[in-house]
């Protein structure tokens, strides 16, 4: 059934797990388990811009919450929100009919304090257009220096690979040079919801030189492969319960990762990479 189908989309929580592989020049590769927010957020933000929902809050301070000034453009509630910003992201790239269910996967705020380092925005057509299908992706990447890029993916299909050329420093160990490889994938079995989100970085740099779409990749050019993963179930007080129990510091938890991580790829001698300049416009198609 098409996520865009249902009659009354229900927030939802994930618990799954990060997965990071790097292939060289030193391998290393980690895995830890987490939980995520998949928010309907045009239902949602028409329903009411601050509000408290089964033990937890849009808009205001809780132990566990969702902030839409912690997306796109920081636009408050009553400048129209994250989806205002949203809409106008796409209708800026000519993507009008977009108007069904906004799906957006990101962290929460855990006692108040959030990191980002990436948010799917799963944009749909409206009901009565193909079923509400899914018609763009919009991948929102936050970096430790407070920067922010989006990569639009336009016309996307689950399970299918995705394309983006890397425009975006995220890792002093990696160079702003080649492209990533994007396959979402979003299942019902046996009565369980599960998503998958998957980022692989090639970074051929011979992909920077022309602006046709990359041939196959070898696998030599994969340089990291990346995955988050969950089965979601709805958010209820007891589901809040048992993530704030089993990991009371989750969004802490992940800036810690990303500098643990990064001294291991020091200590190991991976060449270091100065930041460059962001790229001028906030969205890469």
């Amino acid at each position: 059934m098409s996520v865009a189908a249902a009659t009354a989309p229900q927030a939802l929580i994930g618990f799954g797990q990060v997965r990071h592989h790097r292939l060289r020049p030193v391998a290393n590769a980690f895995a830890y388990p987490t939980y995520f927010l998949m928010l309907p957020l045009r239902s949602l933000s028409a329903a009411a811009s601050s509000t408290q929902k089964e033990g937890w809050r849009i808009n205001q301070r809780g132990l566990l919450s969702f902030h839409e000034t912690d997306h796109g453009d920081g636009r408050t509630p009553a400048q129209g929100g994250a989806i205002a910003w949203l809409d106008a992201l796409l209708h800026s790239e000519g993507i009008f009919d977009a108007t069904g269910e906004a799906w957006l996967h990101c962290y929460p705020r855990v006692l108040g304090y959030t990191f980002k380092p990436v948010s799917f925005w799963y944009c749909h057509r409206a009901p009565e257009d193909q079923g509400g299908a899914l018609r763009a992706i919009v991948v929102e990447v936050n970096n430790t220096f407070g920067e922010r890029h989006c990569y639009l993916l336009d016309a996307p299909r689950m399970g299918v690979e995705q394309r983006a050329r890397k425009v975006f420093h995220v890792s002093p160990f990696c160079q702003v040079q080649g492209y990533y490889r994007f396959r979402f994938m979003r299942t019902t079995h046996q009565g369980q919801d599960k998503t998958v989100a998957r980022i692989d970085y090639c970074d051929a740099p011979s992909m920077q030189a022309t602006e046709s779409p990359p041939p196959p990749h070898a696998a030599s050019d994969v340089l990291l492969q990346t995955s988050v993963s969950g089965t979601l179930e709805p958010i209820t007080r007891n589901s809040l319960r048992r993530a704030l129990w089993r990991y009371p510091a989750m969004t802490l938890g992940v800036v810690v990762h990303i500098h643990l991580q990064a001294l291991r790829l020091w200590r190991s001698g991976v060449p270091f990479f100065s930041k460059p300049q962001p790229p001028a416009s906030l969205v890469s198609r």
